[in-house]
């Protein structure tokens, strides 16, 4: 489907964002996002690709520019249905709680019932591969276990729009990849639209339907790589020569990034 044709879930129109100290984290950052993307921001450090996210998920008001929705719009202070899903950089779990109350908090906090949401925590938890562990407490699971129990918490509201930012940076090669597989059949399975943040051009190109590289600060779209392959993923793409050239073109636009601010 040619995505020029259909109207952007949510397009960001020449944001800025200025932090109290005077940081620019944002300039003229402009960004439209389809249905069923899975869209990647690949950027150098301090880039502003976290600060856009939190934007989406109106958690942070832009300084300048708009944000326009056509769908999928976050909750707002007067408690609009929930439509946006967010999983940060760490798992940020209740420690005192079990993994299923964990992943209950959000619809508690919407007002749905135990018995209500009991089937929408295990269908979650089951979706993440931890449906043996509601009772199991966060210091009794590992790294990647943890980030699964996050990720279920922010699926648990059936959200349209999933914002990842950073969530497998921390973890090991092999996790990384197992979670980076689970993760596109979450995708497809559910029909999510998904804004990934992340540092690493390999799993850009693995995970994404399109991949923007965002200049280093202030930050902004300066290009865009569009993967053309089938989905879900396996590791007959990672080791496909189409993988490695995407990597090549994703590292070199990256690399243009970082020299971009020198040339301003």
């Amino acid at each position: 489907m040619d995505q020029s044709e259909t109207m952007p879930v949510v397009r960001l129109k020449n944001i800025g964002k200025t932090f109290s100290n005077g940081t620019v984290a944002l300039e003229e950052f402009s960004l439209a996002i389809h249905d069923g993307e899975f869209i990647s921001l690949l950027g150098p450090s301090g880039c502003g690709k976290s600060t856009a996210l939190r934007l989406i998920a109106d958690l942070s008001p832009p300084t300048a520019g708009q944000i326009d929705w056509t769908a999928h719009r976050a909750v707002t202070r007067g408690g609009i249905e929930r439509e946006i899903g967010f999983v940060f950089q760490e798992p940020t779990l209740m420690p005192w709680a079990t993994v299923y109350k964990n992943v209950y908090l959000p619809l508690k906090l919407s007002g749905v019932a135990k018995a209500d949401a009991r089937p929408h925590v295990e269908e979650a938890l089951e979706l993440v591969g931890l449906g043996d562990f509601h009772d199991s407490y966060p210091r009794e699971l590992s790294g990647g276990m943890k980030m699964r129990v996050s990720i279920a918490r922010a699926l648990v509201t059936k959200p349209k729009l999933l914002l990842m930012d950073e969530p497998f940076a921390a973890l090991d090669e092999i996790t990384r990849n197992k979670l980076n597989n689970d993760l596109q059949l979450i995708w497809q399975k559910y029909k999510l639209t998904v804004i990934f943040v992340t540092h690493s051009v390999f799993e850009s190109v693995y995970l994404s339907s399109r991949i923007v590289i965002m200049a280093a600060r202030p930050g902004r779209a300066i290009a865009e790589i569009n993967i053309e392959a089938p989905s879900p993923r396996d590791l007959s793409f990672r080791t496909s020569e189409a993988y490695g050239d995407y990597c090549r073109r994703a590292s070199e636009a990256l690399l243009s990034a970082m020299d971009s601010r020198d040339q301003m």
